[in-house]
């Protein structure tokens, strides 16, 4: 059984479908070496069933990175982080906030926060089955059980399990009569929750998420919680990333501009279109980073009219950098 929990996660990028794929993971790597990655979350009949290359692969330039678990049954979550291991992850993480009813219908998920002596089951297969960390991502609770004694109860049994790590999305779920969407804005954010469950907690590893928006709020929470993981805001403004190393992480200073970061990220683009990707499955991941310069509005339609046309090659992004007008950083 594993007990090695080593990676620094201070700051973290949420597991968000149709956007953090491997082409996301490799741009945002170029904004913050420290940050901990996290992919789509990929289901367990995905990886046992289907195409494990195309659901697993990732470029090394990742790391650190996590794999994140869709499931219910312990076998197939134990055979599936067998399988992770293999590709070299650095984490595999239990996604129990999903509240989608296609995740629903197959016990994947919010849903099972009603049942925690099966995620605790879950967890204790999955940590004899990998030497790698296992962690757990969850909401304060889902429909009517949302109070403190239901939240935790729930962390004290997955706790049981030897699970050290809690991601906890700063909102309960409502399972029927909200979209996906809906859950991530309309039940309301209760930081002080989670401020609450590290108290009561203190030797579990508690990492905060929900509607964080600037290294300035993540800054705030870590005097209250181990981590922030960011999702959305990270995604529609990555240069925010830019800082993070710095800020969150100690790390000296590195005064690099967007326009900087986008040719970094040039030789990983030729690479991938030189294997076959189209250009669009890459570049929509880059369409935020002028986000607020002079410009940006330009390069952000011009990549979205070429980019998926047959053959787009990397002259489309140089191109639409050229229509950008970055201020100097002074000094």
């Amino acid at each position: 059984m594993n007990t090695r929990n080593t990676l620094n996660r201070r700051f973290c990028i949420a597991p968000m479908m149709d956007w953090t794929d491997r082409h996301c993971r490799a741009f945002h790597r170029t904004l913050s070496k420290h940050a901990v990655l996290y992919t789509e979350m990929v289901t367990t009949g995905a990886i046992i069933f289907g195409d494990q290359e195309r659901h697993l692969a990732f470029n090394d330039t990742e790391h650190p990175v996590a794999l994140q678990l869709g499931g219910s049954n312990p076998e197939e979550l134990a055979k599936s982080c067998q399988i992770a291991e293999r590709y070299g992850y650095d984490e595999i993480n239990l996604n129990v906030g999903c509240p989608s009813d296609r995740v629903q219908n197959n016990m994947i998920g919010a849903c099972l926060m009603a049942h925690p002596e099966l995620v605790k089951d879950c967890m204790i297969a999955m940590r004899e089955a990998t030497q790698l960390p296992v962690t757990i991502k969850h909401r304060l609770g889902i429909d009517d059980l949302d109070n403190d004694q239901h939240l935790h109860n729930f962390v004290a049994t997955v706790a049981e399990s030897g699970c050290k790590t809690f991601i906890v999305h700063a909102r309960k779920a409502i399972l029927a009569g909200l979209s996906p969407k809906e859950n991530r804005d309309v039940p309301p954010l209760q930081y002080d929750r989670v401020y609450k469950l590290k108290a009561l907690f203190p030797d579990l590893e508690i990492i905060i998420n929900g509607g964080i928006k600037t290294l300035s709020d993540s800054e705030t929470h870590l005097q209250h919680v181990d981590g922030v993981m960011l999702g959305r805001e990270a995604y529609h403004n990555p240069y925010l990333m830019a800082d993070v190393d710095h800020t969150i992480y100690g790390a000296p200073s590195a005064e690099v501009s967007r326009s900087d970061i986008l040719r970094n990220y040039v030789p990983y683009i030729e690479q991938q279109l030189s294997l076959g990707v189209p250009l669009n499955h890459i570049s929509r991941h880059i369409l935020g980073l002028f986000h607020g310069v002079r410009g940006g509005k330009q390069f952000r339609r011009h990549i979205s009219e070429q980019a998926h046309k047959p053959g787009a090659m990397i002259n489309v992004i140089l191109d639409a950098l050229d229509k950008v007008h970055e201020e100097p950083k002074k000094d």
